[in-house]
């Protein structure tokens, strides 16, 4: 039965504790009795306050009175006359209802009526219990009350998804193992400290030099590049770092493939006895060595935040954040080893 109009509607904590238990708050209330008894939290995240439970039920077939008596509770500095409402219709279960006043919905109250008789099927105690739960761990909207036949919760800004859209892969990718924001800064501030220390050579470089975009006509024993959006001036360790990076591949990645260190050294004295016309000393090798392994490093963290701005924004059909997990993980692997490398004397 509804609270007359005159009569506030009970929200604060000081009046659930006071008051008989609500089957749609007894978690709550259960809770705080163990505490009181002596009981400790487990271990984990805090576990929320009882919801406000109010003593009103929502006419489903007449959701809008019912609604807005909420809100004035819920939400007592809005203006009536400016309340906007907007009904959801895709729910086949129960029925939905957003109230808002300003028209980007950044404070929107959504009001949920229960289904006729789905408590046979639902148990809204457990749910409740489910909510409270998935809120502690960030996993789930703000709960602001139950009533007799709802409940009442934060409007979650985004798109309801499709048949279509659930199919793409950015949608079930492992982006929990993206590092944070706070990791990427650290280390992208180790990179710009330590990597100008190398001295290597700024020269044009192509910076793109994957397998494909690398052309042999074996009829004339040339070797051309291709692909020069991302050509220009940059550190020459960086160049040939990346293009051994690029030795694993792309849609298949596998860094086994990345040139053993005899195999760098052929490649990079042949590449330096090329630039300067003549023969060239061990030492000179290895320092290039040491430059290029490190600057891989560089290569690995640039293309791993390509991928995440890809993922966001290309039509094309790659799991961009799958390989930016990739370029990351093998960042952090092989960070330690790649460090201890020392400059010959």
């Amino acid at each position: 039965m509804a609270v007359p109009p005159s009569a506030p509607l009970p929200c604060s904590p000081f009046y659930l504790r006071r008051q008989a238990p609500c089957p749609q708050c007894s978690w709550g209330m259960e809770e705080k009795a163990a505490a009181g008894a002596g009981c400790r939290e487990p271990p984990g995240p805090p576990r929320a306050a009882a919801v406000p439970c109010f003593g009103i039920s929502v006419d489903q077939d007449d959701i809008l009175p019912g609604a807005l008596r909420l809100i004035r509770e819920l939400r007592p500095h809005w203006k009536p006359q400016q309340v906007r409402t907007k009904r959801f219709t895709d729910g086949i279960t129960n029925k939905l209802v957003a109230c808002y006043v300003e028209e980007d919905m950044q404070d929107c109250v959504l009001v949920r009526v229960y289904g006729e008789r789905t408590e046979l099927l639902v148990d809204r105690e457990n749910e409740v219990r489910n909510f409270q739960l998935l809120r502690a761990h960030g996993c789930a909207p703000k709960l602001y009350c139950t009533f007799q036949n709802g409940l009442c919760y934060e409007y979650m800004r985004g798109m309801a998804l499709g048949p279509e859209h659930i199919r793409e892969p950015r949608l079930f990718s492992p982006s929990a193992d993206v590092p944070k924001v706070e990791v990427l800064e650290r280390e992208l501030a180790w990179l710009k400290e330590h990597l100008p220390q190398l001295d290597s050579p700024v020269v044009f470089c192509h910076n793109d030099l994957l397998c494909k975009n690398i052309i042999y006509d074996s009829t004339k024993g040339h070797v051309r590049f291709i692909d020069y959006e991302y050509a220009g001036y940059n550190y020459q360790a960086f160049d040939i770092g990346n293009h051994f990076n690029e030795f694993a591949g792309v849609n298949e990645v596998d860094y086994c493939w990345y040139p053993a260190r005899e195999t760098q050294l052929q490649w990079l004295r042949y590449y330096l006895q090329a630039q300067k016309g003549m023969a060239v000393t061990p030492r000179e090798v290895e320092r290039l060595y040491v430059q290029v392994n490190k600057f891989a490093l560089a290569s690995h963290f640039f293309w791993a935040l390509w991928a995440l701005i890809q993922s966001q924004f290309s039509t094309i059909d790659f799991n961009f954040l799958r390989y930016a997990v990739i370029r990351f993980n093998q960042y952090f692997k092989v960070k330690p080893q790649v460090s201890a490398l020392e400059m010959p004397k």
